[in-house]
């Protein structure tokens, strides 16, 4: 994403506390899930954290990575520009240590979710939700509607995979 997303957008994917993740499932059809998304702005990736108990898209990335993340409802982006963005990449699931990996994200999810650290202090209520894959978008081309419009043909930015 490094290359040349104007910050405008950098501001509705860093702002979002919704954004719907699509997967392809095993029948090649697609399949969205609305999701806390985490921008990190230093290193230009998108990120998400999936419990193992909701795992059935974890499993349909390692099939297929190619995922799609749509922004676009004004009342989830916190920006003071607000445009519709949808970004087209692959994807990839980390779950080599469902218990720690995702820790690193902490800074992100804190910026989004305060109260993420009231729920962090049950964890041992809940041991399950805290085991936790990331899935990491590496986007390859953002498709962008300027204020909302839809109706308007999207600017294309193509990321370097087209």
């Amino acid at each position: 994403m490094s290359r040349g997303l104007p910050d405008e957008v950098e501001e509705v994917l860093d702002g979002s506390l919704v954004a719907i993740l699509t997967v392809v499932n095993d029948r090649g059809r697609p399949v969205s899930h609305p999701m806390l998304p985490l921008y990190d702005r230093s290193n230009k990736k998108l990120y998400f954290t999936s419990s193992i108990l909701f795992s059935k898209k974890l499993e349909h990335i390692k099939r297929n990575p190619r995922v799609s993340v749509l922004f676009s409802q004004r009342e989830f982006i916190r920006s003071p520009s607000y445009h519709v963005v949808m970004l087209k990449g692959d994807a990839r699931v980390i779950d080599e240590d469902l218990s720690r990996v995702w820790t690193s994200l902490l800074p992100l999810w804190r910026r989004k979710e305060p109260y993420i650290d009231a729920y962090l202090k049950q964890r041992v209520a809940f041991p399950l939700f805290w085991e936790r894959a990331v899935i990491e978008v590496i986007p390859k081309a953002t498709y962008v509607w300027r204020g909302g419009d839809m109706l308007a043909e999207p600017v294309v930015l193509d990321l370097g995979g087209g």
